[in-house]
């Protein structure tokens, strides 16, 4: 058999992408380089649930998939996390905390026994960085970063295509959110909870619940409510000056964002440009994801079927 047909006749590689309200489970054609075929099964999850229900939901989505794939898994997952062992360090971040010091893989490999070969979890901005090099707006940069920008920020720092997570060239971990900005970390300004923080300070409102949510304040944002308009120049003012010196240092030549908040791109992109503008040469370009949504599982099913290491 050639090493085309083979490929050709490789089963579907199984993936999930878990994150803090929803869990998703895909098959992924080993060939594919620019869409995740069907099934796509997407189903919620609550992050502040017990470990065992936890991992319930994630097996439940698991198994809604066709049988008959491959039984090596990559899976998806936020951080704090030990990828390599597959335990969770959730300590004091809000999401998750049941699952502190749990082996998720040992729990996942027992719900889907018969299914599990081998599990391969990587972060999850990783995995969207992964998808984005293979077939996004990031293909054809040796040295590119990539952020995911929602309830917080997540980021990667590709070199060929591998995350890399130690040196001098990258924050610590490799991760941005540990930088900081106005003399604060990064996710008190850039996030969810930052930006509907800013917007209280400038319009004196009182109490969470008279809050609008990130989308509702762009929608504000495009009709003209000064505010709004203020609250998203200032997070991704402050996003681009805690990341411009680390472009310069990684050398990347692209910046790729994906993340819920890339959708409003046309409030996002002129604040972090201007962010950016002191310190990063003009030939770097700063663009949105091509597939925000199949990246992840398109990483993922990379990263379970190799053995790649990170740096």
């Amino acid at each position: 058999m050639t090493a085309a047909a083979a490929r050709q006749s490789s089963p579907p590689v199984p993936v999930l992408d878990i994150g803090g309200t929803h869990v998703t489970a895909a098959l992924v054609d080993p060939t594919a380089s620019r869409a995740v075929p069907s099934p796509v099964i997407r189903r919620p999850l609550r992050a502040h649930a017990e470990a065992d229900d936890i991992l319930d939901a994630v097996a439940r989505a698991a198994l809604a998939l066709p049988a008959g794939h491959d039984p090596r898994w990559g899976v998806a997952m936020p951080g704090p996390f030990d990828y390599a062992t597959g335990v969770g360090r959730f300590a004091d971040v809000g999401k998750f905390e049941a699952l502190n010091g749990v082996d998720v893989g040992a729990g996942l490999r027992e719900r889907l026994a018969g299914r599990c070969e081998r599990l391969r979890f990587l972060n999850d901005a990783d995995a969207f960085a992964v998808g984005e090099y293979g077939a996004g707006a990031a293909a054809g940069h040796e040295r590119v970063i990539c952020l995911t920008l929602g309830t917080g920020v997540g980021s990667s720092f590709l070199s060929r295509g591998r995350p890399v997570h130690t040196g001098a060239l990258v924050p610590p971990r490799g991760h941005a959110y540990r930088l900081t900005v106005h003399g604060r970390p990064l996710e008190d300004t850039v996030s969810r909870r930052g930006i509907r923080r800013h917007y209280a300070r400038l319009t004196a409102a009182t109490g969470d619940q008279h809050l609008p949510d990130v989308r509702d304040m762009a929608a504000r944002a495009r009709k003209g409510d000064a505010a709004a308009v203020e609250a998203f120049r200032y997070a991704f003012d402050a996003l681009g000056q805690a990341l411009a010196p680390w472009i310069d240092r990684f050398d990347a030549t692209a910046v790729v964002i994906g993340g819920s908040m890339a959708r409003s791109w046309d409030l996002i992109h002129p604040a972090l440009t201007t962010g950016l503008a002191p310190a990063r040469r003009p030939d770097v370009p700063v663009v949105p994801a091509r597939q925000p949504e199949e990246a992840p599982l398109l990483g993922a099913a990379h990263w379970a079927q190799g053995t790649p290491e990170t740096s």
